[in-house]
This record gives C-alpha cells, sequence and structure tokens, in this order.
C-alpha cells in the first residue's frame, strides 16, 4: 500500500463507522461494509481499509484481498464519469478496441486512470449483456450502443 497518507474527511470517517456499526461490525459483513464505504468515498484507499479492518477487527490484508479481488471495488479514484468500454467477444470483433483507443487519445488517460481535470476515468469490462448493441460504452450508468470510435466526441461532448 502507499506511503503517501490521505487525509480523511472526519465527518465521512464518521459516517464509516456508523455504517460498520449499522451492520454489528460483523466480520461477515465485509464486502456489504466495502459497498458502503465506496458510495461515501467514491473509491477506496488504504485508510480507509484500515477503518474497515479496525472496526469489523479483520486483519488489512483480509480487507485489502477482497478490495482487490473483486472488480467492482476501485483503489483510485474514479473520474466525475467514469467511462467503461465493454471488450468482450462481440465487443471486441466489432471495434471495441479503436472506441477505447479513441478515448484513450482524446483523454489523454491509460485504462485505470482518470483525467487531470477529475472528469473522466476511463476502464475496460468483460460483458455488459447488451451483446446486440455491441460495441458498448457505459458513461456511468448510462448505456451507448453500437459505439464507433468517430461516436467517441460526441459521447464526451455530452459531458462538457
Amino acid at each position: 500500500m502507499s506511503s503517501v497518507k490521505i487525509k480523511l474527511n472526519p465527518a465521512e470517517v464518521e459516517k464509516l463507522k456508523e455504517v460498520c456499526a449499522s451492520f454489528g461490525n460483523q466480520s461477515g459483513e465485509l464486502i456489504n461494509v466495502l459497498h458502503k464505504a465506496q458510495s461515501i468515498f467514491g473509491y477506496l484507499p488504504a485508510e480507509v481499509q484500515e477503518i474497515v479492518a479496525q472496526e469489523l477487527n479483520v486483519p488489512v490484508a483480509k480487507v485489502y484481498g477482497v478490495v482487490t479481488f473483486y472488480s467492482f471495488f476501485t483503489m483510485i479514484p474514479k473520474g466525475q464519469h467514469p467511462i467503461s468500454v465493454c471488450t468482450g467477444t462481440a465487443c471486441y470483433v466489432r471495434g471495441a478496441e479503436k472506441v477505447l483507443d479513441e478515448f484513450k487519445r482524446r483523454l489523454k488517460i491509460e485504462v485505470g486512470e482518470t483525467s487531470a481535470d477529475g472528469k473522466f476515468s476511463l476502464s475496460c469490462l468483460r460483458c455488459v449483456g447488451a451483446c446486440g448493441l455491441a460495441p458498448v460504452v457505459l458513461v456511468g450508468e448510462k448505456v451507448y450502443g453500437r459505439v464507433s470510435a468517430d461516436g467517441v466526441a460526441d459521447i464526451l461532448a455530452e459531458y462538457e
């Protein structure tokens, strides 16, 4: 874990402790607590993981293991508008890689990174279950189907 300490908002820390208490500080509720923690902080830095470990009386290594195992959890702050490009088989064969490359080019970031202004983050996912609309892009919860590299600029313009 990183050696740079992040200063957490005391009100959010208090909220996290209340969440832990609402689950009875039970170690078996770790995943539920982490879901709530990520909705409070937007991501799960080491400092948040340490608080969860302390409150649920589990080793930090166990918390870290769960956070790194499940792709839903992130230790990197996401952008205001998280962009996910589906790279499942149907999307891939219909040009998802070109779409992904265009997002990277326009945003000047790689997969797993967040733009300098904090507006966009970029990730890939395996399948959103909308294969008939391939290639598919998610921006937050909004689904865009049959996206081409040429359509990337229009998608980004909606969020400028």
